[in-house]
Parts: C-alpha cells; structure tokens; sequence
C-alpha cells in the first residue's frame, strides 16, 4: 500500500491542548473503510505545540499525519483552516474525508464542501462502502435509515458525532509518517481572535454520563422543564433534551440528543414527555436500558423502551422528586438511586 493511493482523511482538531474522543472514534471507523479499500488513512492535525501528541493517531490506525505545529493555526479560523485543508487536497486527492459533528467541523466541512464542489453529508450514523467502493454515508430518515452516496464528485465527505462509532483499541506498537503544513502566508482573514474564554459546563457530560434523563415538548412549559432538571440532579445523572426543549428556549442547544445533537450511552435512559421521533433516538442507541414515561399509551416511544410508564410527566416527575428527596433525608429509608 501506497500513501499515494487516494487515502482516507480524517480532519483531527485541538481542544485545550488534548485531542478529543471523536477523533479517535472516527480515525477508527476510517481505517475499517482505508482497510477495505487498500489505502492509507492521513489525519490533519492543526495547531500549536501538538506535536507531542501525533503518537497516539498512529496507534489508533493513522498511516499519515499532516501536522500543522505553527502559531498561526494556534487558534481555530475557519478561512486559514480552509484554505490549507484546500491545498492539501489538491495535492494529495483524498477519496473520502470525515470530520467530527463539533462546533469547528459542523462549520468547517460545509465550507471545504462548497469550496471543493462536492458533496456533504452531516450527522452521519454509519459509514460503509458498497460494491463498488462508493461510500455509503447513512443518516436517520422517514422511520429507517437512508443512505446518501457522492458517485462522481471527490473527496466524499461526511461529519459525525461522538459515541456513532466505538473508541479503537490502541496499538502502540503502530507509527507512521509526519508531514508538515505550514499556515498560508501573510493571508489576511476577516475575523480576527481578540480572547479566548473558556466557560466551564454545566452538569455532567452528557456523553460520560451513566445515567441520563432526557425531557421533551411533554414538560409543557419551563416550570415543567425545571421539575425534569430537577429529577436529573436527584439521580445524578446528566440532562439531556429533544430538538423542541431547545426550541421553546427551556434548555441550551448544548443539550439536544438524536441526529444533530449528541449521542449518548448511558447505562440508564429516562426520557420523559418525548414521543420517540427518530431523530432523537438514534442518539441513544447506545443506552443499556431505556426508560419512557408519557401521558399517551399510544406513543411511539413505547415501542423503543425496555420500560414504560403511562402517567402525566407533569404530575409523575415532582411526585418522583419528592420521594426520592424524602428518601435521602431519611436515614432509615435511604438508598442508592439507581
């Protein structure tokens, strides 16, 4: 195998001086596609003082990492990132390229996209490759899945979000080549970094967590939302939500769990006033065991729980809250919740 072969790319990024998971997760799903293929797998990694952390691409299946190790790719720009992903293309003519759902590559892919003319498809929950080699870039749609192909434009690119593919096992025997990349010189850009703030979370990770509550259009209002963060705090367990929570302005986007929000794997799912759209429940696919309580027996999301409870959220959950909250304050009833 040649590194000249069209290889797969993987467009790695920086978040405080580590590599985050999703990278790792996709470099792993890229080498399975690099290995059916019989090419290379090329990671971009851009930034400062990242270097030392090349090592860990290698053993997790990357044959090529282009480092960009300069000040100029210190901070995250979209038009200096373009510009050098861009020319490498050219140079090296990627087949497939795939990039984490996170706020850099949700904005970066669709601009290398349209820069390159080709096609895109975001919020992938699978990746595979047909007969003819051609990837099969697989989303959630009209109750199944769908599957979108690029059969003549190159690079095939497609964005995906942590948890879709499992964490590789690292192999530290594995090394590879280092190629560097220089910023474009002297480039003038329209959107300057004054400071960089960091704002820490808040409640658990949604991705980490062993147990996540997740609430839905049911809550009725913020008060309702409130009484299901509430029960989340009571469990310990991390808070997520539906597109309509955001939508309504109860939660932060931040929240949001399916397609185009986070994927989770907890070892206990409690949705509450949720109806089941696959939209969101393709991002709990990972869950051990599922829980639902809604007001409507004939809800969809009946048939995707292990578990379900026909009662009012808005009556169930201050209900739940309270009995837990009297079952910590008692010494001689408490318990470990879940």
């Amino acid at each position: 195998m040649s590194d000249h072969i069209n290889p797969v790319w993987v467009i790695g990024e920086k978040v405080d001086g580590n590599i985050p998971p999703i990278c790792f997760e996709i470099i792993g799903q890229a080498r399975k596609l690099a290995d059916e293929l019989d090419a290379p797998v090329e990671v971009l990694l851009f930034g400062k003082g990242i270097r030392d952390r090349v090592d860990s691409l290698f053993h997790a299946g990357a044959d090529v990492v282009h480092v960009g190790d300069a000040t100029g790719f210190e901070v995250y720009q979209s038009e200096i990132y373009l510009a050098s992903i861009t020319a490498l293309v050219d140079e090296r003519k990627p087949q497939i390229m795939l990039i984490g759902s996170t706020f850099m590559g949700r904005e970066l892919a669709p601009l290398i996209a349209a820069k390159l003319g080709t096609g895109l498809s975001a919020h992938c929950i699978d990746l595979v490759l047909d007969e003819d080699g051609i990837l099969e870039q697989q989303i959630p749609a009209y109750g199944g899945l769908m599957s979108i192909i690029c059969p003549d434009k190159r690079p095939q690119i497609a964005t995906v979000a942590r948890g879709v593919f499992p964490m590789p096992t690292l192999d530290e025997s594995r090394s590879g080549k280092i190629l560097q990349v220089d910023p474009p010189p002297e480039m003038i850009t329209r959107v300057k970094t004054l400071e960089v703030v960091h704002v820490e979370p808040k409640g658990l990770p949604l991705e980490t967590a062993p147990v996540v509550v997740a609430g839905g259009a049911g809550a009725g209002s913020s008060e309702g939302w409130q009484e299901i963060a509430e029960l989340a705090e009571a469990l310990n367990a991390a808070l997520g939500s539906t597109r309509p929570a955001v939508d309504e302005g109860w939660t932060d986007l931040e929240t949001m769990i399916g397609q185009s929000g986070r994927m989770v794997s907890p070892e206990i799912y409690i949705g509450i006033g949720l109806s089941g759209e696959q939209q969101h429940m393709v991002g709990i696919m990972g869950a051990k065991l599922m829980i639902a309580i809604n007001n409507d027996p004939k809800s969809p999301v009946f048939g995707q729980v292990d578990i379900g409870i026909v009662e009012d959220c808005r009556q169930f959950v201050p209900a739940l809250v309270k009995a837990l909250k009297e079952m910590e304050s008692d010494p001689v009833r408490a318990t470990h919740v879940v």
